[in-house]
């Protein structure tokens, strides 16, 4: 038996040397690959015939992605809590496209995501495209509201979209075709005072996105996407009283320059983008760096907003 049991090791060995030389040539390629990427990116997809979804189209990001989705083409379905923003985004989409739809719902509600879902399939059929876009803060917000409980701002930042991708990613799954586009700010780079529940939300957010790339990998879903877009500054105002100790790397961004960004992303199939783009690099390296180097860079930084 002694024989065979060093038989049986020495085979256990080559194939774990195979399998680490594969993964080390396959590391290799994808960081080439990537290097490429950055110098000549992917060819954007065409919107056009593509039916989406954005929730919270009443104002900020939201409306501006609602907006500029219509322009390439798409089939836009706004929902909103508020009733008035809501048709006044309509209302705009409507100068140069008909393919504009509207819906008011609390989607903090189970019921009403699965009432909507219901009148969507009826009304529209198949949504191809998902943009989930609540939850991030805006500089007034964080001054003039007082912080919800830590159930409402994980309803609305990260249970709600569980339940919307219930609804909406099977039918995309079955078609083999399909993109979920999660938003999040700089509050899941770093604690915003005062903020812990958003904070942990936000950083809830990117596991999420993470976890349905990894689902659609492990099921060989090669048509479906997913892109988690990183707001940095999570400011996006034209607000000019607000202070920060690096304004050209965080000074505030207009909804407008932010969905341009977001969608360029999107029709590249980007996994993850940031903007602006330059700092998707400062969230890699802050995940890899010890603790405290990284407090060191956070405080350099200093993400913190003052609004004297």
């Amino acid at each position: 038996m002694l024989p065979f049991q060093m038989l049986l090791r020495l085979y256990s060995f080559c194939v774990l040397v195979v399998d680490m030389v594969w993964v080390y040539l396959n590391t290799i390629y994808a960081i080439i690959e990537s290097v490429y990427e950055f110098f000549i990116p992917p060819p954007l997809k065409s919107l056009e015939n593509e039916t989406a979804l954005v929730i919270g189209a009443g104002r900020g990001v939201g409306r501006s992605i609602a907006i500029q989705l219509a322009d390439l083409g798409a089939t836009v379905i706004c929902v909103d809590i508020n009733e008035e923003n809501n048709e006044k985004t309509i209302d705009y989409i409507k100068r140069s496209s008909n393919a504009v739809y509207g819906y008011t719902c609390d989607i903090t509600k189970k019921e009403n995501i699965i009432e909507l879902a219901s009148h969507i399939k009826v009304d529209l059929g198949f949504v191809s495209m998902l943009f989930y876009c609540c939850g991030i803060p805006s500089p007034r917000s964080l001054i003039t509201q007082p912080p919800k409980n830590i159930h409402d701002t994980l309803d609305l930042t990260l249970t709600s979209y569980f339940w919307l991708i219930d609804q909406f990613m099977p039918k995309m799954k079955a078609k083999n075709h399909g993109h979920i586009v999660a938003l999040t700010s700089v509050a899941g780079l770093s604690y915003i005072k005062d903020r812990m529940p958003l904070s942990v939300a936000q950083f809830a957010v990117q596991g999420l996105a993470e976890s349905l790339m990894e689902d659609l990998r492990v099921n060989k879903i090669t048509g479906v996407h997913v892109t988690l877009s990183h707001i940095y500054p999570f400011i996006v105002d034209n607000s000019s009283d607000v202070r920060l100790k690096i304004p050209s790397y965080f000074g505030t961004i207009t909804p407008d320059r932010a969905a341009a960004s977001i969608l360029e992303s999107v029709r590249r199939n980007y996994p993850e983008a940031s903007v602006p783009k330059h700092l998707l690099y400062l969230g890699h390296l802050l995940r890899i760096l010890p603790r405290k180097a990284t407090v060191l860079i956070r405080d350099l930084l200093d993400t913190g907003v003052d609004f004297a």
